[in-house]
């Protein structure tokens, strides 16, 4: 693994600091958005923002670093995006917020897609799993890391956001330093939703849920502290826990869909979290029940996640992976953008613990299909499918399809060393 970290390193720390900023940003979004009197509704719409330029940048980010090359496309992406962080404090208008998020979104999409060609082209066949996992484990830290420097100042001034301007800022040093110019991003047109929906209907519509219940949580998340009278300590560690439980509930989950029907494992843990948000709800606002709601409900969705993925190309054959990938991500996207709408409305309309309620209906909704999915098709042997690799949903589609050619690589390898013993 050391052999494997030495060429890509540069990159890592890069992410980790680019995660420490976007993380810090997310979540001061719902702080500072709660201190200058926004609306929960406002702050979906800030929030489904950033999903949406998110999902756009994936699209057109290919197309430029077609151009003008990765480094350009890197360089711009990152100072728009650093300058975005700055203007937060100096434009507290809920329609600037809107169109700063797009922005913000739009940069972190086109950085992803940047950094994961770069790091895919840096891994070799053999290294590729490992190396996806250690980005994958970089990003999180990052996540996790920026709620401790939430502490470290005042959301209502505007320190915070300088500070995450800063790590962005500083993230493109390591990275640019390293890397050497590429051929271009190529990825994938998606595949139709029609086509994706008739090839894995479960896959389709649970990866869509999951969009909404993903972007609930890191969007609302802080939005829901800020209403129900947490501190800005408490609120950091209620979405640290949220990311922290994803980081320890991955490989748990993983092994065991590798082993048994995978519908099986996506019902049981979309119940756990429904079970989870339940406990939010009924608890009334207790901190150590509301960080354990967090930990296993924030725990399932991105092992969810790499789930619907591995279920889908369980159904197709390599050709066919990264179009379905494609397709997943737009769902995914999708969702996100409404998830939010629709959890700030139920907020407004119903107050603050409305955020568990929908989150807990969607959880529900995922365990209700998958029971209903296992009564429309047969199981696929467990030989047969292919191998599980831990994918967060902030992951562009090059990371995506990289995973999903991983794992159709391992389960071919492993086909063929069974066939010869």
């Amino acid at each position: 693994m050391i052999q494997v970290l030495s060429g890509v390193w540069a990159l890592l720390i890069g992410i980790v600091f680019i995660m420490l900023g976007n993380g810090m940003h997310f979540t001061l979004i719902g702080l500072r958005g709660g201190i200058e009197g926004f609306s929960p509704t406002e702050l979906a719409i800030v929030t489904s923002a950033y999903f949406a330029g998110f999902l756009s940048g994936a699209r057109l980010t290919p197309q430029l670093i077609r151009r003008v090359g990765h480094v350009r496309v890197f360089s711009a992406l990152g100072s728009f995006m650093s300058a975005a962080l700055i203007a937060f404090p100096l434009l507290t208008e809920p329609w600037a917020w809107t169109v700063l998020r797009l922005l913000v979104g739009f940069c972190m999409s086109g950085i992803y897609v940047t950094a994961e060609s770069w790091l895919n082209d840096a891994a070799t066949n053999e290294t590729r799993g490992q190396v996806l996992s250690a980005y994958m484990i970089a990003q999180t830290l990052g996540i996790i890391g920026a709620q401790g420097l939430l502490t470290l100042g005042d959301p209502a001034s505007a320190v915070l956001f300088i500070g995450a301007s800063i790590l962005v800022s500083i993230s493109f040093g390591p990275i640019l330093l390293s890397v050497t110019p590429i051929p271009a991003a190529e990825v994938a047109r998606p595949m139709p939703l029609r086509e994706l929906f008739s090839g894995s209907p479960l896959g389709t519509v649970g990866i869509f849920l999951l969009g909404g219940a993903y972007a609930t949580q890191s969007g609302m998340g802080a939005v829901f502290g800020t209403e129900i009278g947490l501190t800005t300590d408490q609120i950091a560690l209620f979405i640290a826990m949220l990311f922290g439980g994803a980081l320890l509930m991955q490989y748990p989950i993983g092994w065991l869909s590798d082993r048994i029907d995978r519908r099986k494992v996506i019902c049981g843990a979309a119940t756990l979290g429904a079970a989870a948000c339940a406990v939010g709800w009924l608890t009334g606002g207790g901190l150590w029940p509301l960080l354990a709601s967090a930990f296993f409900a924030g725990g399932v969705t991105t092992p969810l996640y790499a789930l619907f993925l591995a279920y889908t190309n369980d159904f197709l054959s390599t050709e066919d992976m990264p179009a379905a990938s494609g397709g997943l991500v737009l769902t995914f996207g999708i969702g996100a953008i409404l998830g939010p709408l629709v959890t700030g409305w139920a907020m407004q309309s119903f107050g603050p613990f409305a955020f568990w309620l929908v989150l807990g209906a969607t959880f529900a909704a995922i365990a209700l299909y998958a029971l209903y999915r296992m009564t429309q098709r047969a199981a696929v042997p467990v030989a047969e499918t292919e191998s599980y690799l831990g994918v967060l949903p902030t992951a562009s589609p090059v990371a995506v399809e990289a995973a999903g050619a991983w794992s159709a690589e391992q389960a071919e390898a492993e086909h063929e060393a069974k066939t010869q013993s």
